[in-house]
């Protein structure tokens, strides 16, 4: 894929306790061209830490490259991580896989910075590296994760009240994509909110957002939230009395909706095959663990976050910090190069 360094995509740097940092230093000694054009909006000392935990003993690791604009980051020869300090240095050492505010404070600041880098156009996207919730809590964020902050800074720079800047979380590889109506929240939560509003807004989301980058309309599949979608109202009435009528609604639109289906077949039905695509080229989940399980078990090494609804593009890799594993160099990065070749995807099309 050719592409423009001169729109610079941002990769933050995650949370640094776990292996945000690990995996960036990883895809920029191995990925290669595909990373060219792309920086780290972080902390080059936790760069060059990471740098050196994957090159192991006594060997030299990748140069880090510190650069004093996002606009230098295509200036830079292979073989070096590019770094942007969009933060200040850290006081003392981050623990491995420990959670902390002072690594929740960097990781949020990081993001924080990147996105109102692309709300004002200094860059072409951005690629989330794996931040922890609890520890973005304890550094004050009163956020969940990502997608909320980033919704909550695409409000403000839209100068725009919350809920006119709605937002979904779509998971996607090569063989399936799911939409949620639903992110972060309890399972409790999660089933009050599914409303005849809620997925109705998800199906109109989906359907602007995959038609841009299909070329036309995607064909959507919308799972049932209860178990064979309700069974005609036998095992819940959700999907007579809301998710049937939202799914009516958006046919009225234009958008071509089939369902609601059961959620035990509907992923298998959309999923592609070696010999054609699926069914349908998009599920809509009612909640969180309906629509990521699908698609992590078909191998979270190539499953990419994308937010939709946002004025940006913003990608991430489909696996969170793995504190377990943190520093020990085993870490995966294509998940992470998938979502910068996603990113890069999308910024072509939006």
């Amino acid at each position: 894929m050719s592409f423009d360094t001169a729109s610079p995509i941002a990769i933050t740097l995650g949370d640094p306790a776990g292996i945000g940092p690990e995996i960036i230093a990883k895809a920029f000694r191995d990925a290669g061209v595909d990373l060219r054009g792309c920086f780290v909006a972080g902390d080059a000392g936790i760069l060059r830490r990471a740098a050196q935990a994957i090159a192991g003993a006594g060997a030299p690791a990748l140069p880090v490259a510190l650069i004093e604009a996002a606009s230098d980051a295509g200036d830079l020869p292979p073989g070096c991580i590019p770094v942007l300090q969009v933060v200040a240095p850290p006081e003392g050492a981050i623990a491995q896989g420990e959670i902390s505010a002072a690594a929740g404070r960097i990781a949020g600041d990081c993001v924080v910075w990147a996105a109102r880098a692309a709300l004002r156009g200094e860059i072409a996207a951005i690629v989330t590296a794996p931040l922890h919730k609890e520890a973005l809590a304890a550094a004050g964020f009163p956020y969940p994760g990502h997608t909320e902050l980033l919704q909550a800074e695409a409000a403000a720079h839209l100068g725009r009240p919350l809920a006119e800047v709605p937002v979904r979380m779509m998971l996607a590889n090569d063989e399936l994509r799911t939409v949620l109506v639903s992110i972060h929240m309890s399972l409790r939560d999660a089933i009050e909110a599914v409303s005849l509003d809620g997925v109705l807004q998800t199906l109109r989301i989906a359907h602007r957002a995959l038609g841009a980058v299909l070329g036309r309309a995607p064909r959507i599949g919308v799972a049932g939230l209860n178990p064979h979608a309700g069974e005609g109202g036998l095992f819940g009435s959700e999907e007579r009395d809301i998710i049937a009528p939202a799914i009516a609604a958006a046919r009225a639109e234009g958008i071509d909706a089939d369902g609601p289906h059961a959620p035990d077949t509907v992923f298998m039905r959309a999923r592609a095959k070696a010999d054609g695509r699926g069914e349908f080229d998009v599920v809509i989940a009612m909640y969180h663990d309906q629509g990521l399980i699908p698609v992590k078990y078909l191998g979270v090494e190539k499953g990419v976050n994308v937010t939709l609804g946002l004025p940006l593009v913003r990608t991430s890799p489909d696996h969170g910090t793995a504190f377990d594993i943190a520093g020990s160099g085993r870490a995966d990065a294509s998940s992470l190069v998938e979502a910068v070749r996603m990113a890069r995807s999308l910024t072509l099309v939006s």
